[in-house]
């Protein structure tokens, strides 16, 4: 399709309503909205001050606001393998034992990816004849081995690392775009350029316009649809297309967030259209706490504590909203604690399938949450690299180890709690706390300021009920092979599928492999 015919269905707003052309589906369609660094506080609905966001504070009121959601890893990589596959990313291999408590994550150098033993989302739902597609980032490993078409989705169109660059395509390769198994683009390159002068790029629109054409396919009524959606123009550097930029009162990291939520808008508008509204269940959320690392550039993480990176609330602690007109109430508050580990088994509750039986997993079903507002005491896990940081249970939340970053990065200005440091908790050298927790009311106190004084009854048994899931949560755990610990120039995006036929291949250097360095 011409770039031009591209812009010009994207920038056509008044779209007249579609024909439905076919019966509602015996099994509903699922939409999975991931947003990159995108934190809890950027959302009018959940306090944002601009009110920027009118599309998904739409959603959130015609649907269920989930209070108290969670990513699994405050760093997008481990987040985004453990939303596919239901697990930890201990257990599925995405962290690293290089040191201790490290995040770590899929740059273009990384060897390792997603393994073929992980049965992730969409091959469990092609069980049921859905057609998967992801639109946007991957990053779950660039090697062939490890694309998305090797691991359940029928399409593709996006890209399997960050949008960092632009590159010199010598000593470092700019990131590749894919249309399914094949690399047609890059970064940085001719239509998918990313102005960092100016923060212009038509890549969210092109997301946007694949979300709308993949919805209205004709299908039969047992052809059911699962589409990821996730862009990732709230990652620094942030960018948007022109019709966005200056228009928000937040500078360039809210003309991005207004196109997403533009983007939001449109795609529920077109289940609207085609009538499919009332047999499609959307999830919005993001993979990890905003970086306020970045003073400009980054996000809000509403009342929590720190953000990406860290294992305080703003760095898990997400927005979540569900929306399925009819099925669940609109208006709904969700206080249920749930976690993007939670799609798995929540999509194949709703389409009858059942869960593998032959792994552990660390997911639950929303299904009664969502529908009757029924809510259930349950462990979550604040995972940093191979390490429990911390673990919640009902409204306490026990830190069994503290850490920011160290003290060298932060005197050089790397602060992932910025202007927010508490006395003994925002720790720069990895503080064990074990044996005495740092406990914390989150009802009361969800921004993690005032610690529970240990000799008070409130504490001790707020401590006893969080040891006893603790215990029972080690003594079963069986890590996987860790994925993240090897690095080596030679796998970069050099010459990926499909760069033949553009003539886009870039020379290969001789392997070297070494152990990944993780700071963080």
């Amino acid at each position: 399709m011409e770039v031009t015919h591209l812009m010009f269905l994207y920038l056509c707003t008044a779209i007249a309503p579609l024909m439905a052309y076919r019966s509602p589906t015996p099994l509903p369609n699922f939409i999975i909205m991931l947003m990159d660094d995108m934190g809890y506080g950027d959302l009018g609905v959940f306090g944002e001050p601009n009110k920027e966001t009118p599309n998904l504070d739409r959603m959130a009121a015609e649907g269920a606001l989930l209070t108290d959601f969670y990513t699994a890893n405050p760093l997008c990589s481990p987040s985004r393998a453990a939303l596919m596959s239901g697990r930890l990313p201990i257990r599925n291999g995405f962290y690293t034992d290089n040191a201790h408590a490290r995040n770590a994550y899929t740059p273009q150098d990384i060897v390792g990816g997603v393994q073929d033993e992980e049965i992730l989302i969409p091959e469990l739902l092609k069980e049921a004849g859905y057609q998967s597609k992801i639109i946007g980032k991957w990053h779950l490993g660039h090697q062939p081995q490890y694309l998305p078409l090797r691991h359940g989705f029928d399409e593709w169109f996006g890209a399997p690392n960050c949008h960092f660059g632009p590159y010199d395509d010598k000593s470092t390769p700019n990131i590749p775009v894919y249309r399914d198994e094949k690399m047609i683009g890059r970064y940085y390159e001719g239509m998918y350029n990313i102005d960092h002068k100016t923060g212009e790029s038509n890549i969210t629109a092109f997301y946007i316009q694949e979300a709308l054409e993949f919805i209205s396919r004709p299908r039969s009524s047992h052809d059911p649809f699962f589409l990821y959606w996730a862009p990732d123009s709230t990652h620094a550097p942030v960018y948007s297309s022109a019709k966005f930029l200056g228009t928000s009162r937040r500078g360039r990291y809210g003309d991005a967030v207004r196109e997403l939520d533009y983007g939001v808008g449109v795609i529920l508008n077109r289940l609207r259209e085609l009538h499919l509204a009332d047999n499609t269940l959307v999830f919005f959320t993001s993979d990890n706490g905003a970086a306020i690392v970045s003073k400009t550039n980054g996000g809000l993480n509403g009342p929590f504590l720190c953000g990406k990176e860290t294992t305080f609330e703003g760095g898990l602690h997400e927005p979540g909203i569900a929306w399925w007109p009819g099925k669940i109430e609109a208006g709904r508050v969700v206080r249920q604690s749930a976690t993007v580990m939670d799609f798995m088994a929540t999509l194949a509750d709703f389409a009858n399938i059942s869960l593998p039986d032959d792994r552990q997993l660390d997911s639950m079903s929303l299904r009664a949450a969502l529908t009757l507002g029924t809510e259930v005491i349950r462990p979550v896990y604040y995972y940093r690299g191979n390490e429990l940081m911390a673990l919640r249970y009902g409204l306490y939340k026990a830190h069994l180890w503290t850490w920011t970053n160290g003290m060298t990065e932060f005197n050089h200005g790397i602060n992932f709690c910025q202007g927010e440091e508490v006395e003994g908790v925002t720790t720069h050298n990895q503080t064990n706390h074990t044996s005495q927790p740092i406990i914390f009311h989150l009802g009361r106190d969800p921004g993690e300021k005032y610690p529970l004084k240990v000799a008070s009854a409130e504490y001790k048994q707020a401590w006893a009920d969080i040891k006893e899931q603790v215990v029972k949560h080690q003594s079963t755990m069986v890590p996987a092979k860790p994925q993240m610990n090897m690095c080596d120039d030679s796998v970069m995006n050099w010459a990926p599928p499909g760069c033949t036929d553009l003539g886009a291949c870039l020379p290969i250097p001789k392997p070297n492999p070494t152990k990944c360095i993780w700071p963080h």
